[in-house]
């Protein structure tokens, strides 16, 4: 009984369709009526006087088309028609936003439910017809595919003959049923040429694809005479017929290929007759397929082509144009205003979306074979010429480009691992015999980075008024390329150091060119030219660095930053001051990092004193040559920079000096630690210092000299704790009293703290506080051990305190507090003299707690003498203090 199924699904449901339209037809009058007498107000008050209006207006044939996403698109006027819709009147300057296509599609569905039935019931009958032939064996292969396009031909002229006899509109019985007949015949075409082709194998590939593309050329010419339901069911049986229909085939990459036909077809015909939603159908049906079917079959390289010829034919298919002008707003627009209402137009949507697919899918694939990485690269370097040069008079792509160069760079650093095939054989011929040639993988991306760049180059001088912003990009991606390739792809390792350089050289010489092309179109202006001007600074500075030893290196990028800061006094040129600030960050970097002090340690002191020296040099110049100009940032940058490297240098020789007078030790050492936490105080102090420039690096400035600050705290608090000379593990003191290794382990550190509560904070906050109080616990443990190193000499962990030890603290304690007390009448500072009698306070415990039971003899006498009279003269002048500020307390 297998063999009623075909049978019923042929002829059960045109019946019944037939019988649903014959015992509804008078509704359909009803509602046809209506629906022109609705057209007639509504039209009236713009086409003619209240007596000129018809009773009856003839409803256009296709009345959806004047309303949607196409309304606000000026395009390119479609072919002539055999039956073209009568003219529209103007519309309102503002329309009210009417529901969207969905819904549209859904109200539509939920009344005519019964066409869609019928479509799909016609559609998958010829589809089962060559399958269920060839499960019965009832006819020969020939037999059944000729019977499959029988019956699709068949189909198609029994809707063009119901479409000429009675119409296809709304307003007829027949309505939808021409349709419905010729979108089934148009898949039951598709299934019998994929049938000839993938079942049975009759056809080669190149007659399936010429069957495939008449059958295409004839839906376009169906969906120009029909209306929106032929295209929809053409469009998902073309799709869905290769799936349905099925068979076994070595290679059935070619349907790649029929998905492109299939979506491309689409897009024309919404092109044809404006119905937007046809053109979404086709893309996401055909991205869906060639997505099942690479699940299926594998072949990443075919998908990637395919995908890039839908993307390519989303923006010269719907618009019906060789040369693209998608105008209004770009879809960046919606980043500043946040509404879609006054946002872009579908087809700026659709080249969007489809875009964004294609590179994302694109870039996802490279990594499966060689093939497809480099069919990849080259795709997405096509896609941003299509943007930059083909679509120049289409204002609202012009920030899609980003999309393709992001995606490039973005492909060549994904590569850059174990799944990547070619940075793997890249990887592999590092170890390669010296006589054999490196492969030219590397200098190939480079060359499409730079590629891009001439493009977006060419576009910037081609001008508009986006022109700085395409010479923007054009001064980002090459260099980009160079960098990430410098980074990920370790070509100094395949090529050698001097070709690798030759890459970077010559794209420096290519960009002096640029700017000196655009120095002399711009005059005054001259943004493009700093543009230009900084990618040829970034190439010559990594040229540098790939070719020169440390020394020499740290030297060339600061002589950059010097030569950045001329070319911007010389010419004006605002963006190098960015360039002065970041190259002063990458040298503090090297200075302190790589190779940094742990270098400069053991370097021989020429070569230190050459690249510290030099590198500070160079930032006094170029401070010197900005100080002229309104450059406030790059100048508290350079300013910052000078300290920072000047004090670590100091630190350096300081240490050396220490080394070489006896302490080699100097890693685990008091001082050897404070001197390396010196190092990162200073870093940080400089980021502090450098908040004051303001902008968006603000708060990171904040995080990094926090993080640096902490960095340095853990050594300083060894040094002050486990390191202590009063250890008995304790490195001893080196030097006389008083210049000796305390002072560089406490009393500088100290200094430093001092000096930055002078700089950092306001007066009376927390900074400032915090700064200060840093500053006094290290100065006070530099005295006690000071104070100790005279009377114990250079080893202090003896346990032994001497009763003029003891007294040479008390003594120390009391001055400090005349100390302070005298500042805070200086200051007339409270705070100071409520610290002062703090401190008197603890030498006065200290003596009766601490000094008594040790003291003896004369020593006793001499303390207590001593004590009262320094207590009677701090009484009078703390009296004195607290009467000229008027506070009691």
């Amino acid at each position: 009984m297998d063999f009623l199924l075909p049978i019923l699904l042929v002829a059960f449901f045109p019946i019944a369709v037939i019988y649903l339209l014959v015992s509804h037809s008078k509704l359909k009058r009803k509602v046809a009526l209506l629906e022109r007498r609705l057209t007639t107000l509504d039209v009236a008050p713009h086409t003619a006087a209240p007596d000129q209006i018809s009773p009856e207006p003839t409803p256009p044939e296709d009345a959806a088309a004047s309303v949607g996403p196409w309304s606000a698109v000026t395009a390119a006027p479609p072919a002539a028609s055999p039956s073209p819709p009568p003219a529209r009147p103007p519309e309102p300057p503002q329309q009210p936003a009417g529901p969207n296509m969905i819904a549209l599609f859904i109200d539509w569905l939920r009344v005519n439910w019964f066409y869609a039935i019928s479509a799909v019931s016609l559609a998958l009958a010829g589809v089962f017809l060559v399958q269920y032939g060839s499960e019965q064996g009832l006819l020969p292969p020939r037999v059944r595919v000729l019977a499959a396009l029988a019956l699709g031909a068949g189909l198609v002229a029994a809707g063009e003959w119901l479409r000429r006899r009675y119409g296809d509109h709304a307003g007829v019985a027949t309505a939808y049923i021409p349709s419905v007949f010729a979108g089934a015949g148009v898949v039951a075409l598709f299934a019998g040429v994929l049938s000839a082709r993938m079942l049975y194998g009759l056809i080669g590939a190149e007659v399936a694809m010429i069957g495939l593309v008449a059958t295409g050329l004839l839906a376009v010419g169906l969906g120009w005479l029909f209306g929106p339901l032929l295209a929809g069911v053409g469009i998902v049986g073309a799709m869905v017929a290769p799936f349905v229909v099925g068979g076994d085939s070595d290679a059935p990459y070619w349907l790649y290929a029929y998905f492109g036909l299939i979506t491309v077809v689409g897009l024309l015909v919404d092109a044809a007759r404006r119905w937007a939603w046809v053109s979404v159908l086709s893309l996401v049906l055909g991205f869906a397929a060639s997505g099942v079917l690479y699940l299926g079959t594998g072949g990443a390289a075919p998908f990637i082509a395919v995908a890039t010829v839908m993307a390519l034919a989303s923006i010269a298919a719907p618009l019906l144009s060789l040369v693209p002008g998608h105008d209004g707003p770009m879809l960046s627009h919606l980043l500043r205003h946040l509404s879609i209402k006054q946002g872009p137009g579908f087809p700026t949507w659709l080249v969007g979306g489809t875009l964004l697919a294609t590179v994302v899918l694109t870039t996802i694939l490279s990594l499966q074979t060689p093939q497809a990485f480099w069919l990849a690269t080259s795709a997405l370097t096509l896609l941003f010429a299509a943007i930059a040069v083909w679509c120049r008079n289409a204002p609202a792509l012009r920030d899609l480009s980003l999309l393709p160069a992001t995606a490039l760079l973005a492909a060549t650093v994904l590569h850059a691992t174990e799944r990547g095939p070619v940075w793997r054989s890249v990887t592999a011929a590092i170890e390669r015999p010296p006589e054999t040639a490196w492969p030219w993988d590397i200098t190939v991306l480079v060359g499409m980075g730079t590629l891009v760049s001439a493009l977006a180059i060419w576009r910037s001088l081609w001008g508009g008024r986006f022109a700085v912003h395409w010479a923007g990009g054009a001064a980002v991606t090459a260099p980009l390329m160079l960098v990430l390739m410098d980074v990920f792809w370790r070509p100094v390792a395949l090529m050698g150091a001097y070709p690798w350089a030759l890459h970077a050289t010559a794209l420096a010489i290519a960009a002096t060119w640029v700017a000196t092309r655009f120095a002399a179109r711009d005059g005054q202006a001259r943004l493009r030219t700093s543009f230009a001007a900084l990618a040829a600074l970034a190439m010559m500075s990594l040229a540098i660095a790939t070719l020169l030893t440390q020394t020499a290196l740290t030297l060339a990028l600061a002589l950059t930053v010097l030569g950045a800061a001329a070319l911007d006094r010389r010419f004006t040129l605002p963006p190098l001051a960015y360039f002065v600030q970041v190259g002063v960050i990458v040298l503090g970097y090297r200075l302190v990092v790589d190779p940094g002090v742990t270098w400069a340690y053991d370097a021989p002191i020429v070569e230190v004193l050459a690249a510290y020296g030099g590198t500070i040099a160079a930032l006094i110049f170029a401070l010197w040559l900005l100080l002229p100009l309104p450059r406030r940032a790059t100048k508290i940058v350079l300013e910052t920079g000078i300290m920072a490297d000047t004090s670590i240098l100091a630190s350096l020789l300081l240490t050396r000096a220490l080394v070489q007078a006896g302490g080699e030790n100097f890693a685990t050492s008091y001082w050897g630690l404070s001197l390396q936490a010196l190092v990162w105080f200073f870093v940080a102090f400089a980021q502090f210092d450098r908040m004051r420039a303001g902008g968006p690096l603000r708060r990171v400035r904040r995080i990094l000299g926090i993080v640096f600050a902490c960095v340095g705290a853990v050594p300083m608090l060894a040094a002050m704790t486990l390191a202590n000379p009063l250890m008995d593990w304790a490195e001893p003191v080196l030097g006389p009293v008083v210049f000796n290794t305390l002072m560089v382990a406490y009393l500088l550190p100290a200094v430093l703290f001092w000096l930055a509560s002078r700089r950092l904070g306001a007066p009376g906050g927390w900074p400032r506080k915090a700064l200060v109080g840093v500053a006094a616990a290290l100065a006070a443990l530099w005295l006690a051990l000071t104070i100790r190193h005279v009377w114990q000499g250079p080893i202090l962990s003896s346990g032994q305190v001497l009763q003029a030890e003891h007294f040479s603290y008390t003594i120390a304690m009391l001055l400090v507090g005349a100390g302070l007390l005298y500042q805070s009448i200086a200051r007339a500072s409270t705070t100071l003299r409520r610290a002062a009698l703090v401190v008197i306070g603890m030498s006065v415990a200290k003596v009766f707690l601490v000094d008594m039971p040790g003291l003896s003899g004369l020593t006793r006498v001499s303390s207590l003498m001593a004590l009262g009279l320094a207590l009677a003269g701090l009484a009078w002048l703390n009296r004195w203090a607290a009467e000229q500020s008027e506070d009691a307390d």
